[in-house]
């Protein structure tokens, strides 16, 4: 950070000094991500014509790395021929990606200035459903046929790699464009020239169809340890790859997405600095709305047994440790299966293991809490404050047996309820902490004043 901050000066100094020549080959030897943050920290007056220094190739590659609203603006300072050179200098993915993000008039002169086969590819890919595979693959592969030699094929990745997302891995089709094989640059590079892609080619593939989850490709890319994935369509004809940096895009978008789920905010594309007040609000109010709905149900339980808690008011005073014991309880496991359900470690037929397992843990967790708050209320509360009456031990059983019921229930809940999720088609993250929380909240109310009028009468 500190760095930025330093290149910003002497390139701002620069400016000023109107030193364009310098500016230029500074640029030119720092990578496009570095640029893009840079470039971040300049006013907008100057930001155009700064933009304008770099080379074609260096400056599209910036361009992807700005943020939606910095690539508006740019686009709009463009002249007609500077947008056509940074477009067609793209690759279609990622000027799909700019497209689904700009308003339509912005969109309308990007295709303008496209060529016929940018427009062609960025139409196919903004056809896909937004979380399919299809629309964060890329169509700038690699394709060679089985008959050419080792030699032939080489010559093709000169004449056409410039243009590909990546050349590590080529994949092999029928005319039909049928995938068959695979054959990394590695394997070229190593075998006979006079050999047949055929009899070097590696048949056993992994690939994926086109409306496959893309967080589910991300995932296959890790777990088969590639750095990019063929995408198929439903005759197994090869349409696009996916590259270990979208795939990454994906599960930082994903995980995103998730916490703020978990956390009771509806997910916004936006970064939190850049995301207006009003934005913020209207992402955050309506769970607050609803949570705040659904805990008056806690508040219903509460009065209902208000004449009783009159008899033994110091039960009142443990109110909030039981909630939010239970509520963290749930929390843990909620999680925990919400995580194990995003990796593929946990599917709906293991409910019954996933349940068994969070019952001991509970068992265990309940009986800790439980002897801790023994010791803690005879000592604290009844010795040094005072707060209990002569019912003292009865009311500590209350308090101790409601907590090992309610870790108990709040661990089947929080660790059932994302499963249940799943199973109807719906995100797991969404029965994160807020929801579980308010529902174990009434359960251990519930369990707490059953408990009371049992042991206490």
């Amino acid at each position: 950070m500190e760095n930025n901050l330093i290149l910003t000066e002497e390139l701002l100094e620069l400016i000023e000094k109107k030193r364009f020549s310098a500016i230029k080959t500074k640029l030119i030897g720092m990578n496009s991500a570095d640029i893009a943050v840079l470039f971040e920290e300049l006013d907008r007056e100057n930001l155009p014509k700064i933009f304008r220094l770099l080379p074609k190739e260096l400056a599209a590659e910036t361009f992807v790395e700005f943020d939606s609203e910095l690539q508006e603006f740019l686009i709009k300072s463009f002249s007609d021929r500077e947008l056509k050179d940074i477009i067609n200098e793209l690759y279609a993915d990622d000027a799909a990606d700019i497209v689904e993000e700009m308003p339509a008039n912005v969109v309308s002169r990007i295709l303008r200035h496209a060529t016929p086969e940018m427009r062609k590819d960025i139409n196919e890919l903004l056809k896909y459903p937004e979380d399919s595979a299809g629309s964060v693959m890329t169509t700038e592969f690699v394709n060679l046929k089985r008959t050419i030699t080792v030699a032939d094929a080489i010559k093709q990745i000169h004449l056409t790699g410039i243009d590909k997302e990546t050349v590590n891995t080529c994949y092999v089709t029928e005319p039909d464009r049928r995938l068959i094989g695979i054959v990394t640059l590695r394997s070229l590079i190593i075998a006979n020239p006079d050999q047949i892609i055929s009899d070097i080619m590696e048949r056993n593939i992994v690939s994926v169809n086109t409306e496959s989850d893309r967080e589910s490709v991300a995932n296959l890319l890790k777990k088969y340890d590639l750095t990019a994935m063929p995408v198929v369509d439903a005759e197994n004809r090869l349409v696009g790859i996916i590259t270990i940096d979208d795939a990454i895009d994906v599960i930082e978008e994903e995980t995103t997405e998730d916490i703020e789920k978990m956390a009771a905010i509806l997910p916004t594309d936006k970064p939190y600095l850049k995301t207006g007040v009003f934005e913020t609000v209207k992402a955050r109010i309506f769970w607050l709305l609803l949570l705040m709905i659904s805990a008056t149900f806690t508040g219903m339980i509460i009065s209902s047994f208000e004449e009783k808690l009159k008899l033994f008011p110091a039960l009142i005073a443990f109110i909030p440790m039981i909630m939010g014991t239970g509520g963290n309880s749930g929390g843990q496991s909620s999680v925990t299966v919400i995580r194990g359900l995003s990796l593929g470690e946990i599917e709906f037929k293991d409910i019954f293991k996933v349940i068994f397992k969070e019952m001991k843990v509970a068992l265990i967790c309940g009986g800790i809490l439980a002897a801790v708050s023994f010791i803690k209320i005879i000592v604290f509360d009844y010795f040094i404050l005072g707060n209990l009456g002569e019912n003292f031990i009865i009311e500590t059983l209350v308090v101790c047996f409601t907590l090992i019921f309610t870790v108990f229930i709040a661990k089947i809940v929080g660790s059932a309820l994302p499963l249940f999720a799943q199973k109807l088609k719906l995100d797991p993250a969404v029965m994160a902490s807020p929801f579980i929380t308010t529902i174990v909240d009434a359960i251990s109310l519930l369990i707490y004043f059953a408990v009371a009028a049992l042991l206490l009468g």
